[in-house]
């Protein structure tokens, strides 16, 4: 089936090509965020790097808008694009291990469960997301927080190289040793640059670690997350951990009546001696009254996809907001515990992730992404199964976001932001905004790849193409 308009197209890949009279469009057109919902004139599977490659030229040489996609996490729903064409990597989810090198190629549809599960085998990991759906490439182009962040950095820190296909369709690889200036706007610069087909990653002896959950009321959520705060900061960095607000979950350790209501959580790892971990727990059951806590040894996967049935399922309304704090200070923690009751399901969340350790190690010039000397990195994550009530939950997500931007550093951590967080794309990149820009403007002269948080080229005068925006229901509001 099909139109002629893609036929050529269809002599020079592999992949299927999926149009709207299709009968797998539908399926094939969808992405995570269920509030994301565009028609693009085509979906090419891929099959192969040739694919990409062709596919590339053929968009550009028509004129086409082109959304990569990957795992299909991104909030703003960046892996789909109205009238254009879409190159849906998600049969592509190799991982290759080099035990000896102690490190791993991965293509570009993989989600980090399908990493961790290959990389567990031979004892190894490298950090990665707090969901295991997440997609390896999309966390890595922006940053990549995760638990082990603390103790070997981010997830683009641990990139050694990328093969990437350009604007033109030529492909290259992108390493410290060959296009280093590629290689650096790759690492936090998301997909701004080409697509990227491979991964090569740095692995690291994670196997066995000790996780916990404390919940406690929300109504304590300044005098346990103070507490937070100053134990996260005096733990070895083999200590992973967020604080956050949720609805309580239903899990058998939190007493039933706490479920759906507001309670504080700190959740994570401790990656040492399994053996050491309830010593290094014990301060924060000690921090205020603990309504159920959890503690095991298990494998780090396991702990990667504790959180899918929850936050990982795809189809929910969603709408997302961040910013960076210097420190998880008293005021910002007031204003978590204001808006706690109004968190809309138990697939939402409000986490405050440690930005610190290896992190900060590395200079704000040395990767794209500059912000190595802030504290946390809040993530306002909004996430319902009825459309119905998009308004009031994308208001509580916007209102409690302006509450807390108060106490907040410029800029915020581009996995995190939505499609109205374009303008602050300057902000978020921070000092390393204008260096990116001339990358740009080096490998994509034309902004090509603009279907995503857009860096124009710095040789860009006019207005680059806008990036899709999220549908009216959820449009900034003046």
């Amino acid at each position: 089936m099909g139109t002629e308009r893609f036929d050529a197209l269809r002599e020079q890949v592999r992949g299927q090509v999926i149009e709207s009279d299709d009968p797998e469009y539908d399926e094939a057109r969808l992405v995570f965020n269920g509030m994301v919902d565009r028609r693009p004139a085509a979906v090419l599977r891929v099959s192969q790097v040739a694919d990409v490659m062709a596919a590339i030229r053929y968009a550009h040489g028509l004129g086409l808008d082109l959304a990569l996609r990957g795992g299909g996490h991104s909030a703003p729903g960046f892996g789909t694009v109205d009238g254009g064409l879409v190159l849906d990597f998600s049969a592509r989810r190799g991982v290759r291990v080099d035990p000896a090198r102690r490190t791993a190629r991965v293509e570009a549809g993989a989600t980090w469960a399908d990493f961790n599960h290959a990389t567990h085998a031979f004892g190894l990991a490298s950090t990665g997301g707090i969901i295991g759906s997440t997609g390896v490439a999309g966390l890595t182009l922006g940053g990549g927080i995760g638990y082990l962040a603390r103790k070997y950095g981010l997830a683009c820190d641990n990139l050694v190289s990328a093969d990437v296909v350009l604007a033109d369709g030529s492909f290259v690889t992108a390493s410290e040793a060959e296009n280093a200036d590629l290689f650096w706007a790759l690492r936090g610069g998301s997909g701004n640059f080409g697509a990227v087909t491979s991964f090569e990653f740095q692995l690291h002896p994670v196997d066995m670690v000790h996780v916990g959950l404390i919940f406690y009321d929300a109504a304590h959520g300044v005098q346990a997350g103070a507490a937070y705060r100053e134990w996260i900061a005096s733990q070895p960095e083999e200590m992973g951990a967020f604080y956050g607000f949720h609805q309580g979950p239903p899990v058998p350790f939190l007493p039933e009546e706490w479920h759906g209501r507001p309670i504080a959580v700190v959740g994570g790892m401790w990656t040492g001696n399994v053996d050491e971990g309830p010593a290094h727990w014990q301060p924060m059951l000690d921090a205020a009254p603990v309504l159920g806590s959890m503690f095991a040894p298990m494998p780090y996967p396991a702990l990667n996809i504790m959180f899918d049935g929850l936050n990982g399922i795809p189809g929910l309304q969603g709408y997302w907001k961040a910013d960076f704090l210097r420190t998880l200070s008293d005021d910002a923690l007031r204003v978590a515990v204001e808006y706690a009751p109004g968190i809309p399901t138990p697939h939402s969340a409000n986490h405050f992730y440690p930005i610190d350790g290896a992190v900060q190690r590395v200079a704000p010039e040395a990767t794209a992404f500059a912000h190595r000397d802030v504290g946390f990195s809040p993530a306002i994550a909004g996430q319902w199964p009825d459309a119905s009530e998009n308004e009031s939950n994308i208001a509580w997500v916007r209102s409690y976001w302006s509450a807390l931007h108060e106490y907040s550093e410029p800029g915020g951590y581009l996995n995190f932001q939505d499609a109205d967080d374009l303008p602050r794309i300057e902000a978020t990149l921070g000092s390393n905004y204008a260096r990116l820009a001339e990358v740009k403007a080096k490998y994509d002269p034309d902004n090509f790849f603009h279907v995503n948080q857009n860096i124009k080229p710095a040789s860009v005068t006019q207005a680059a193409p806008a990036a899709p925006t999220l549908p009216p229901e959820a449009a900034p509001t003046a």
